[in-house]
C-alpha cells in the first residue's frame, strides 16, 4: 500500500476513534502509532518518545501554564463579581444594560485568562440569574453568554493563539497584535447588536430602575479597586509581550503573581483555594499537552507519508486559484471543529496547510486570524457547538436548546461580518503587528 494510500486512511481512522469515544488525545497517539508502523517496526515507540520530548522542551508552551493558572485564581478571588457590579453601575440603566455589562465582563476576563470555557461559565453563573429575574429575552441571555465566552478564543492572552504560533513558528507577540483589531470589532458588533435590540423591543432587554441614583464617589471607588486593578494587569502581560519587553512564558509568569496578589488585596486568599487551582492547572495542561504530542506524532506521521503532497496536489486539481484554497482550508476548519476541539483542529490541519499556502502569496498573519475567527465561529455553531453544551450544564430548565440555538445566530453573524472584514481587508490583521517590530 503506497504512502499516500496510507495517508489518506489516517483521517477515517482518527474519527473512528473518536467516534467510539475514545479521548481526542488518545485517539491522535493510537492513529499515530498504527500508521507510523509501518514505517518504523519496532522503533516506533521512539518515535513516540520523541514527540512528547519535543513538547516539553517547547519554551513557547511553558506560558501555557501560567496562563491557566491566572484564569483559575480569577475565578476564585472575586474579581468577576467586582467587575460585574462595577459595569453594572455604569451601565444598568443603558438599553439592555445588563447584557452589556455581561459582555463588557467577558471581555476583560477574556484578557485576563485566555481560556476557552471557563470565561462562559464564570460570567453565566452570575449573569444569568440577574437577568432572568428582570425578565431578559432567554435566547438573548443565551447568546450573551455564549458569545462572551466564545471571546476568549479570539481575545489575548487566549491559549488559543499561543498554540497557534508555536505550530506555525510565529512571534506569539506579533499574533497578538493582530487579533486585537478584529477582536475589537467582534466586540463593537455584539454591542451594537444588544444596543439594537434593546432600543428596538425594549422587552426583550428591560432597563434596570433604581430608585436612588449611586453617588458618583461610590461609583469611582468600585471603579478604581475592580476595573483598574484588572486593566493594569492585562496591560502589563500583553504589552510587555507585544513590545518585546518580556517573553509568552515571563509575561505569563508575571500574570500569574499578579493574580495571587489581587486575590490577597481581596481578601480571598485561602491555601485550599491556592492549591486547588493549582490542581486544576495540571489537570488542564496536562489535557492540552497530551493533545499537543498526538497532534504532533498525527501531522509528522501524515507528512512522512507524503501527506502534505497529497493535499496540495487535491488543491492544485481544484484549479481554484489561492483564493479558493484558502477557503477551502477556512471551510475544512470549521467542519472540523465541529468534531474535533481547538487544539486538536489547529495541530492537525495547521501543519498540512502551511506547507501548501507557504508557495502562494499568502501573509501568514492574516491567515492566522482568519483560521482564528473560523475556530471560533465553529464554537458557537449550532448543532455540535461546544459553547452550548458549557451553558447548558449552568443554564436553568427554564433556558431550552430551542431558546440557546435562537439566541447565537445573531452572534454568529456578527462573527462572520469580522471574518469577512479581516478577509476583504487584510490591514485589519496586519497593520498593529506592522508597527511593532520583534
Amino acid at each position: 500500500m503506497s504512502g499516500e494510500v496510507l495517508a489518506a486512511l489516517m483521517f477515517p481512522c482518527l474519527f473512528f476513534f473518536v467516534l467510539l469515544g475514545l479521548p481526542i488525545s488518545f485517539s491522535l497517539l493510537v492513529a499515530s502509532a498504527i500508521f507510523a508502523w509501518p514505517l518504523f517496526g519496532d522503533a516506533v515507540a521512539n518515535q513516540l518518545y520523541g514527540g512528547i520530548t519535543q513538547t516539553a522542551t517547547s519554551f513557547v508552551l511553558s506560558a501555557v501554564p501560567p496562563f491557566i493558572f491566572m484564569g483559575f485564581m480569577l475565578e476564585r478571588s472575586g474579581v468577576a463579581e467586582r467587575l460585574f457590579n462595577a459595569l453594572q453601575l455604569w451601565l444598568g440603566r443603558m438599553p439592555g444594560g445588563l447584557a452589556l455589562a455581561t459582555m463588557g465582563m467577558a471581555s476583560i476576563l477574556a484578557a485576563s485568562t485566555g481560556i476557552v470555557g471557563a470565561v462562559e461559565v464564570l460570567i453565566g453563573v452570575m449573569a444569568i440569574p440577574a437577568m432572568m429575574a428582570r425578565k431578559y429575552d432567554k435566547a438573548l441571555i443565551s447568546g450573551v453568554i455564549c458569545a462572551g465566552g466564545s471571546l476568549g478564543t479570539m481575545i489575548p492572552p487566549s491559549i488559543v493563539v499561543v498554540i497557534y504560533a508555536t505550530v506555525a513558528q510565529l512571534s506569539v507577540g506579533q499574533l497578538f497584535l493582530a487579533v486585537m483589531l478584529p477582536a475589537a470589532i467582534m466586540v463593537f458588533l455584539f454591542v451594537g447588536y444588544i444596543l439594537a435590540l434593546a432600543l428596538r423591543y425594549p422587552a426583550a432587554a428591560p432597563r434596570e430602575e433604581r430608585e436612588d441614583d449611586v453617588a458618583l464617589g461610590t461609583k469611582l471607588w468600585v471603579t478604581l479597586t475592580a476595573l483598574v486593578p484588572m486593566m493594569g494587569l492585562i496591560v502589563a502581560v500583553l504589552g510587555s509581550i507585544s513590545f518585546g519587553i518580556a517573553s509568552p512564558t515571563e509575561a505569563a509568569a508575571v500574570g500569574a503573581l499578579g493574580t495571587i496578589l489581587l486575590t490577597i488585596a481581596y481578601g480571598r486568599f485561602r491555601w485550599a483555594t491556592f492549591w486547588d487551582a493549582l490542581r486544576q492547572t495540571l489537570l488542564v495542561n496536562s489535557m492540552i499537552l497530551l493533545i499537543v504530542v498526538g497532534g504532533t506524532l498525527f501531522s509528522g506521521t501524515f507528512r512522512i507519508h507524503g501527506g502534505n503532497e497529497l493535499v496540495r496536489d487535491l488543491f492544485e486539481a481544484t484549479g481554484f486559484g489561492d483564493t479558493g484554497v484558502i477557503l477551502m482550508m477556512l471551510l475544512v476548519v470549521f467542519i472540523a471543529g465541529f468534531i474535533l476541539d481547538w487544539v486538536s483542529v489547529i495541530l492537525i490541519c495547521l501543519p498540512i496547510f502551511v506547507p501548501v499556502f507557504a508557495g502562494m502569496d499568502v501573509e501568514p498573519l492574516w491567515f492566522a486570524v482568519l483560521m482564528i475567527v473560523v475556530i471560533q465561529t465553529s464554537y458557537l455553531t449550532p448543532p455540535m457547538a461546544p459553547s452550548i453544551f458549557y451553558l447548558r450544564s449552568i443554564a436553568p430548565p427554564d433556558i431550552t436548546y430551542r431558546d440557546m440555538y435562537r439566541g447565537v445566530v445573531p452572534f454568529i453573524c456578527a462573527q462572520i461580518l469580522t471574518l469577512l472584514l479581516v478577509f476583504f481587508f487584510p490591514a485589519l490583521a496586519t497593520w498593529l503587528p506592522s508597527l511593532v517590530a520583534l
